[in-house]
């Protein structure tokens, strides 16, 4: 049945709903409508498979289990007329097993009814701002005449799709870029994407730990020795800036490096040359340097640790990469992509997650971001007996307990106010909006905290 609801304005984000709940139809349809969006809301899966045929939309809101089409059979139809149509699936209690079949089929988010409103309206908002950074993507690529190349970022977050449009924009360039984060959040994979999709992709991409040698053996690595340099120096050696001629050098965790060869590196990126240990020749250079680190670089220069004019010279533009905490709809997409990668390596036929696993992994904080989640799943694939991924290949972090993170993402010290605030903000949230249980953890009554809510005006 066609709902009352339909609005026709062509210039508004077009928005799909289906249920067969006239009361969801009625919140969900006014909601959208004051939020500025076109709204056809439908009341059966088959009208909203219609609709789909009728009608582009922006994005679909279907409930899963409905009588003759239900959520999957929209989410196949959705894909098949626009593979980048975010689907967000309404589901009841207990079908976390036709939930996991969604996501895996490509829905964009699930609900668990009874839902918040405000909650709905973020998602929306979201897979929204997805679509437009997609298409976007799009037209970026047809600019510049190519399709993607190099290595694959995977990812439905809209800030790391963000980061990804940005990394394009500055790939044509020459200027040297900060790739920062924490551990394991995928910053040389940043850099190496930044490259393959530069006009250097035919050239060398090397990168250098320089936190996992000593001073003398990073500047033998990085510049090189002539012949007689030093003892066993019985031919010279070419370094790897001048190896990176023409292409790019990836500096990792820069941090670590002594000011004694800071000041030696600064010298190469000043005069676009550089000169071997134990000789005088100067080899002029054409290298573009990307460096990384875990560390606070601006707090690094004040504490007088990282010199200055080297981080101007190297911080030309700046890429921060948020962790998996700040983005958990992106756990799924690893953990399945991960799945695929390491059974085809080892030859093992795994075809999916047990749903405990995938719940598991999903209310686990990470403190080793993405590369301690492909260890999780490279883990659990070496053990596995069955074809299926279950709770006992898991390590005991996941299974015995869960590890919350509490991270400030912002490149700058906070202050005791901003940390107090961050602390209340997240016990809260880890308590589901419990006063009184965030009361006990943070050590206060629940009046202190009522007021500390008030004085810090936290919603």
């Amino acid at each position: 049945m066609r709902s009352r609801f339909d609005i026709k304005a062509t210039n508004l984000p077009s928005l799909l709903i289906i249920d067969d709940e006239p009361i969801a139809i009625k919140n969900l349809t006014h909601l959208f409508t004051k939020e500025g969006y076109q709204v056809t809301a439908r009341s059966t899966g088959s009208g909203g498979f219609k609709a789909l045929e009728e009608h582009k939309f922006d994005v679909v809101i279907t409930d899963l289990k409905m009588d003759i089409v239900d959520g999957m059979g929209i989410l196949k139809k959705a894909q098949t007329i626009d593979p980048d149509m975010p689907v967000i699936m309404l589901t009841g209690h207990g079908s976390y097993d036709s939930v996991v079949q969604a996501m895996k089929m490509g829905a964009y988010h699930y609900l668990t009814k009874p839902y918040q409103l405000n909650e709905v309206r973020e998602i929306v908002k979201n897979a929204l701002e997805l679509v437009t950074l997609k298409h976007e993507n799009k037209k970026l690529k047809s600019h510049i005449g190519e399709a993607h190349i190099g290595p694959q970022i995977i990812t439905q977050d809209p800030v790391t799709l963000r980061l990804l449009d940005t990394m394009k924009q500055i790939a044509p360039s020459t200027c040297s870029v900060i790739i920062t984060g924490e551990s394991g959040t995928g910053k040389e994979l940043a850099a190496r994407y930044i490259h393959a999709n530069s006009q250097r992709n035919t050239k060398p991409f090397i990168a250098i730990n320089c936190g996992a040698l000593q001073e003398e053996l990073l500047a033998n690595e990085l510049f090189g020795h002539e012949k007689g340099a030093f003892t066993g120096a019985h031919n010279s050696h070419q370094g790897l800036i001048e190896t990176a001629n023409r292409g790019t050098l990836f500096l990792d965790e820069i941090a670590e490096m002594s000011l004694n060869m800071q000041v030696k590196l600064l010298r190469v990126l000043q005069e676009n040359e550089v000169q071997r240990l134990g000789g005088t020749k100067t080899y002029g250079i054409n290298v573009r340097f990307f460096s990384a680190t875990n560390r606070n670089l601006e707090l690094e220069v004040a504490e007088g640790r990282f010199r200055q004019d080297l981080f101007y010279r190297l911080n030309v533009i700046q890429i921060h990469l948020p962790p998996l905490s700040e983005r958990k709809g992106d756990i799924p997409l690893l953990a399945y992509h991960f799945l695929k990668k390491h059974t085809k390596t080892m030859d093992k036929e795994i075809e999916d997650f047990d749903p405990e696993v995938m719940d598991s992994l999903n209310q686990y904080g990470f403190p080793g971001n993405i590369r301690e989640l492909e260890n999780i799943v490279e883990r659990a694939i070496v053990l596995s007996t069955e074809k299926k991924i279950t709770p006992a290949q898991l390590p005991s972090s996941l299974t015995e307990h869960s590890v919350s993170v509490m991270r400030f993402n912002k490149n700058k010290l906070p202050t005791l106010d901003e940390q107090e605030i961050e602390y209340i903000k997240w016990v809260l949230d880890k308590c589901g909006g419990n006063r009184t249980k965030a009361a006990a953890i943070l050590g206060i009554d629940r009046v202190s905290l009522w007021r500390k809510i008030k004085k810090y005006d936290i919603n």
